[in-house]
C-alpha cells in the first residue's frame, strides 16, 4: 500500500516543499545530486520525490517527471493539445516600406506621386499595399488638382503601434538632429530642407531588424518601443 504524503514526518514535508520550489524555478531539469543538497542525506530523496508526485496527482495539470538522473515539471500529455497556441509570425517591413511610412507620417495628406518625388525613386508594386493591409495608412481623400489623385495619411493603428497620442507627438527636425537620429545622406521626405535624395537606385526589400529601426532615425526607441513583439 502506497504511503500517503500526509503520513510523512513534518520535517520531511517541509523539505519536499523546498525541493519542489527548486525544480519549479529551474528552466532545465534539476539533477538528483543537486537536490540532495537541500536534504539531510541522499536517503531522503526517494521519500521527497514520492511526496511531490502525490501532491501533483491525477487531478493536477502538471506532473513531476524524471529525465535520466534529473527531475522537472511538465504538462500532462492528455491536456497538452488544449494548451497549443497558433501564433501569426509577422514579417519585418522592408526598408522601402518604412521610408514610405515615415514620408506619409510627416507629409500627410500626400499622393503617391509626391512620395516618389520625395524619395527620388519609383515605388515598387505592393509597398503601399503592405502598409494598407496592416492598417497603418488609409486614404485621405482626393486632391483638387488635375486628375484628382488620391492622398494618403496614417491610420489610428499607426499611432497605437508606436505609442503616439497624436501626430504632433512625432519628433521634429531639430529633435531628430539633436538626438543624432537624422544623419547626412538620409532624408525624411522634405523634412530635411537642405538634404538630398537617399541615393537608392530602386525600392529595397531588405528587411530591417525591428520596428524601432524606422528609417534608422525617425522614432527614438526609448520613446516608441514595440510592446508585443
Amino acid at each position: 500500500m502506497t504511503k500517503s504524503y500526509t503520513e510523512f514526518p513534518e520535517a520531511l514535508l517541509q523539505k519536499s516543499k523546498v525541493v519542489e520550489a527548486v525544480i519549479f524555478a529551474s528552466a532545465v531539469p534539476v539533477k538528483a545530486r543537486d537536490l540532495v543538497a537541500y536534504l539531510a542525506d541522499e536517503s531522503e530523496l526517494s521519500a521527497v520525490i514520492s511526496i511531490i508526485e502525490e501532491r501533483y496527482g491525477a487531478f493536477s495539470g502538471v506532473e513531476l517527471v524524471r529525465r535520466e538522473d534529473a527531475y522537472a515539471f511538465r504538462t500532462r500529455p492528455e491536456i497538452a493539445e488544449a494548451l497549443s497556441i497558433d501564433r501569426q509570425v509577422e514579417r519585418p517591413l522592408s526598408r522601402a516600406a518604412m521610408e514610405v511610412l515615415a514620408i506619409i507620417a510627416y507629409h500627410q495628406p500626400v499622393t503617391r506621386a509626391e512620395i516618389e518625388e520625395i524619395r527620388g525613386i519609383s515605388l515598387s508594386k505592393g509597398t503601399m499595399d503592405i502598409l494598407l493591409e496592416i492598417g497603418w495608412i488609409k486614404p485621405k481623400g482626393r486632391r483638387r488638382t488635375p486628375g484628382r489623385p488620391l492622398t494618403w495619411g496614417t491610420a489610428p493603428a499607426f499611432l497605437d503601434h508606436f505609442g503616439l497620442e497624436a501626430l504632433d507627438a512625432l519628433p521634429g527636425m531639430e529633435e531628430l538632429k539633436s538626438s543624432g537620429l537624422l544623419r547626412k545622406g538620409i532624408v525624411l521626405g522634405g523634412l530635411g530642407e537642405g538634404d538630398n535624395q537617399t541615393g537608392l537606385d530602386a525600392d529595397e526589400d531588405d528587411a530591417i531588424g525591428s520596428d524601432e529601426d524606422l528609417l534608422e532615425m525617425a522614432f527614438d526607441e526609448t520613446e516608441f518601443a514595440d510592446e508585443d513583439r
